[in-house]
């Protein structure tokens, strides 16, 4: 199923020494600093029930372009009253494959498939059956299960995201057992910094509880999460995450944060609070990580659940998060003007709306010195996408002030796939630069691994 030049240029010189520095990075360590990985996996080390449960369940990228074809969720095993018979679904799943032709999602579990658990026909409904049965019986041994395959995949380093309510438990527990693998925590608190979150006040009395801070205070609720983000620290964490729809950021005076805060917090807000709460709460956060060190991650440009009946019946993350235009440059202006120059702080600024690489994240990323360009997120995530980022991205940042490679997932078997699309892309690229002769060729061989692994260990302290 995979063939050994795939994502390589056509031209055969370009393509030699693409496949050359390829061979320098194939089996190098993968860093993974930003993930959405179960914390279970690594605190109680389960064994995996079935292959659909590790396919296609809880894997947005499948499920969402199943559910555009009208396959419904429930035959996917979610919802009430969803599919129970796990070689159901996934025949269901088989049934669909050829849907996802061209789409960077039949690479990764072509590639999960054919590398990871030996399937060596194309999944189909003939297929179907063979390979579940395959994959089920090495889900039954130990060395597939979830720190086995880490280590078998050649994880350096993952992470979590993980709500700023969250106790850790499943981090302590993988500290405690004895496993040399790294994996830590990411402090994501927009439980408590979105008001527009449903229960966002009765989270506020959360925070207090798990802190002994005032919440109903502003000045309680910061150090509220002074506090957290301490404890998230102690747990191993280097960064924190903000998963605002748009970059917008505000630096209030004091007493206007306070009545702000005051007004959400009783319930009160007038149009607008919200998303000048968020606003002001970037900021907030970029303080602390100048004090603290954390490296700050934003995600804008990102209409999430898009459908109310989708995240009514079904919660979040099943797949209707849609791309939204934003712009950067005016809406982090008050943020970067208060502690944009600040000595050690790091921000990594990520998108959705793809049209703002050229016109202002890589010129942003180019010229402040606490930004970094995070990689292509989502719908860039994929071989077109990667192409278009270093084409549009590197002539006015350079490589330096990017964050490297990170793969964002859920599905843990799509981690080394990732990974190696991203490989193949940066070598195509760096080859093309040769042979056009903007680069030199000792000069591609360095640049590689700083792709591959070491500017993700900058940016994100690893």
């Amino acid at each position: 199923m995979l063939h050994p030049d795939r994502l390589f240029p056509v031209d055969p010189g370009t393509r030699t020494l693409a496949r050359a520095l390829y061979e320098t990075v194939a089996s190098a360590p993968i860093i993974s600093p930003h993930g959405h990985t179960d914390p279970r996996w690594w605190g109680e080390n389960p064994a995996f029930s079935d292959p659909a449960a590790l396919f296609v369940t809880p894997d947005h990228y499948l499920t969402r372009m199943l559910t555009s074809q009208g396959v419904p969720f429930e035959a996917l095993g979610i919802g009430a009253g969803a599919e129970t018979d796990p070689r159901t679904i996934w025949r269901t799943f088989a049934d669909h494959y050829h849907l996802f032709r061209g789409t960077p999602s039949r690479l990764w579990v072509d590639h999960a498939l054919s590398e990871v658990f030996g399937v060596a026909q194309r999944l189909s409904p003939e297929t179907a059956d063979a390979a579940y049965d395959a994959i089920a019986e090495k889900l039954a041994l130990p060395e597939f299960r979830p720190r086995a395959l880490y280590d078998r995949f050649g994880i350096e380093v993952s992470t979590t995201t993980d709500s700023a309510l969250d106790d850790l438990e499943q981090h302590r527990k993988a500290q405690a057992s004895g496993w040399t693998g790294r994996v830590v925590p990411t402090y994501r608190p927009d439980a408590v910094t979105d008001p527009d979150v449903p229960g966002f006040v009765q989270n506020l009395d959360r925070l207090g509880e798990l802190t002994g801070c005032d919440t109903g205070t502003w000045q309680g609720y910061l150090d509220a999460h002074r506090a957290r983000r301490a404890f998230f620290a102690e747990m191993g964490a280097t960064a924190t995450d903000h998963g605002h729809a748009t970059p917008r950021t505000a630096d209030l005076p004091r007493a206007e944060a306070e009545a702000l805060y005051d007004r959400l917090r009783a319930g009160r807000a007038a149009p607008g609070d919200a998303e000048l709460f968020r606003a002001q709460m970037l900021t907030e956060m970029a303080r602390m990580s100048a004090e603290d060190g954390l490296v700050m991650q934003i995600h804008s440009g990102s209409s999430r659940s898009h459908s109310d009946a989708v995240r009514a019946r079904y919660g979040t993350d099943r797949g209707f998060d849609i791309p939204i235009p934003v712009s950067f440059t005016e809406a982090l202006r008050p943020m970067l003007n208060a502690v944009g120059l600040t000595p050690g702080l790091q921000i990594i600024l990520y998108t959705l709306d793809e049209s703002t690489y050229s016109r202002e994240l890589a010129p942003l990323a180019g010229v402040w010195p606490c930004l970094l360009l995070g990689p292509p997120w989502w719908f860039q995530d994929s071989y077109e996408g990667m192409t278009r980022f270093r084409q549009i991205a590197t002539e006015t940042a350079g490589f330096h002030n990017l964050a490297g490679f990170n793969d964002d997932t859920r599905a843990l078997c799509s981690i080394p796939a990732r990974h190696d699309v991203a490989r193949r892309v940066d070598c195509a690229f760096l080859a093309g630069l040769v042979t056009t002769h903007r680069l030199e060729e000792d000069e591609a061989f360095e640049i590689i691994p700083l792709l591959t692994g070491d500017l993700a260990r900058r940016a994100f302290r690893l």
